[in-house]
């Protein structure tokens, strides 16, 4: 079964001009040509569309996606990767253009309090700076994943961790609840 261009757009909610855009820049091609030289689309070319329409999504640039589907050097971790960290400098930006758009409006108030962003590499150095070592930085995870998983969970999240880093930060810290104290003063316990 194959799609000519016009239908396999509208099979995708896109135009025939964007279809036509992506065979220019070798992002999609039609695999044969049928009767009068119509491009036909088969069932590869339907998947491989709709991973573009799926990195679109995520905001990934025309030559990115190209570059993935086509078995280039940086996997799609990294570019994602990447794309998250252009993000997170996105919605600072915004935030500070919100911030000075309400001072020029004279909605001060409105404005969140002031903080400082907290990411990993902040709040590791918070913790050296306290005192901590690393043995207690890993009792204080120990402690936390024993009192509340989700709740470790969610502020490792809010830290920016990647999903797979916070796994094995909750792996052993689950796997070092059997040698946490059991008094309510052991070192680091999340207090409510």
């Amino acid at each position: 079964m194959g799609w000519t261009i016009g239908r396999l757009a509208k099979r995708h909610g896109l135009s025939r001009s964007t279809l036509l855009h992506y065979d220019a820049i070798g992002l999609l091609r039609a695999s044969a040509r049928g009767g009068g030289d119509y491009r036909v689309y088969d069932a590869a070319d339907d998947e491989r569309l709709a991973a573009i329409r799926r990195y679109r999504r995520a905001g990934l640039p025309l030559v990115a996606i190209r570059d993935l589907l086509n078995g280039g050097e940086n996997s799609l971790a990294s570019i994602l990767g990447r794309r998250v960290e252009d993000l997170d400098a996105e919605i600072d930006e915004l935030r500070r253009q919100r911030a000075f758009a309400l001072r020029l409006l004279g909605r001060a108030d409105d404005l969140p309090p002031a903080g400082i962003p907290l990411d990993k590499k902040r709040w590791t150095e918070l913790l050296r700076a306290s005192g901590f070592s690393e043995e207690d930085m890993r009792r204080w995870h120990a402690a936390f994943e024993h009192s509340d998983p989700e709740g470790h969970h969610r502020f490792l999240e809010f830290l920016r961790i990647p999903a797979e880093e916070i796994a094995a930060i909750r792996a052993f810290s689950s796997a070092r609840e059997e040698t946490l104290p059991t008094t309510p003063e052991a070192p680091g316990t999340p207090r409510s």
